[in-house]
C-alpha cells in the first residue's frame, strides 16, 4: 500500500453509513496481514509527522487541555479528517480553526472533536478480525517494525515549546484557534 492508497481506502471508509472506524476495521479485514501492517505504516507516519508543539497547542485550545494520551489521540483524529484536513493542519495548526466541526464544539464547548481514540485501535482490531487472535497484531507489529531499518523520523524534532496556559503566546502562535476558544483577546 502506498500513500495514494493509503488515503484512498480512507475515502472509502468515509462513503460507509458507519462510524468511520468501524468502517475502516471493515475495508482493512478485507486486505491480507501485511496490507493491514501497510496501512498501520502509513498511519503512524502521518502521526508522527504532526507529533509538534504547535499541533499539541491546537489540541490543548481544542480540547480544553490535553494530555499525552489524549494528543494520541487528537494526532489519530487528524489522520481521520481525511487528506485535505490533516494536510491543512500539518502546514499551519491554526487552519483547524476553519474546520465546520472545530467553529461547531466551539459554539458549544465540546471538547472532544478530532479527538478519536478508537481510530488509534483499527488495524489491531482489524486483524483481530483477520485472525480471531487478539494479540496477532501486536506481534506482527513488533516483528514488520523491528524488520525495518531506522529512518529520519528517528530525529524527528517537535519544534520550538511554548507555554499552553499562556493565553498570549497561545494567540501568538494560533490566532484564529485562540480567539475561537480564548475569545478576543485584549486591543
Amino acid at each position: 500500500m502506498d500513500t495514494e492508497g493509503f488515503w484512498r481506502l480512507l475515502d472509502a471508509a468515509k462513503d460507509s453509513d458507519k462510524p468511520l472506524d468501524v468502517a475502516i476495521v471493515e475495508h482493512l479485514a478485507a486486505l491480507p496481514a501485511d496490507g493491514i501492517l501497510a496501512f498501520e505504516e502509513h498511519f503512524s507516519r502521518l502521526r508522527h509527522a504532526v507529533y509538534r508543539w504547535d499541533v499539541w497547542a491546537a489540541a490543548y485550545l481544542i480540547g480544553g487541555g490535553c494530555s499525552d494520551d489524549r494528543f494520541d489521540d487528537f494526532t489519530a483524529g487528524l489522520v481521520a479528517l481525511g487528506r485535505d484536513w490533516y494536510e491543512r493542519a500539518a502546514a499551519c495548526p491554526d487552519a483547524l480553526a476553519e474546520h465546520p466541526a472545530v467553529r461547531a464544539a466551539a459554539a458549544t464547548d465540546d471538547q472532544s472533536i478530532i479527538f478519536d481514540e478508537n481510530f488509534n485501535f483499527v488495524s489491531s482490531r482489524a486483524f483481530e478480525q483477520l485472525t480471531g487472535d487478539a494479540d496477532a497484531f501486536w506481534e506482527a507489529w513488533e516483528a514488520h517494525t523491528d524488520a525495518r531499518t531506522p529512518t529520519e523520523e528517528a530525529g524527528h524534532e517537535m519544534g520550538e515549546p511554548f507555554d499552553f496556559s499562556d493565553a498570549q503566546q497561545m494567540r501568538l502562535h494560533l490566532p484564529r484557534l485562540a480567539a475561537l476558544h480564548l475569545g478576543p483577546g485584549p486591543d
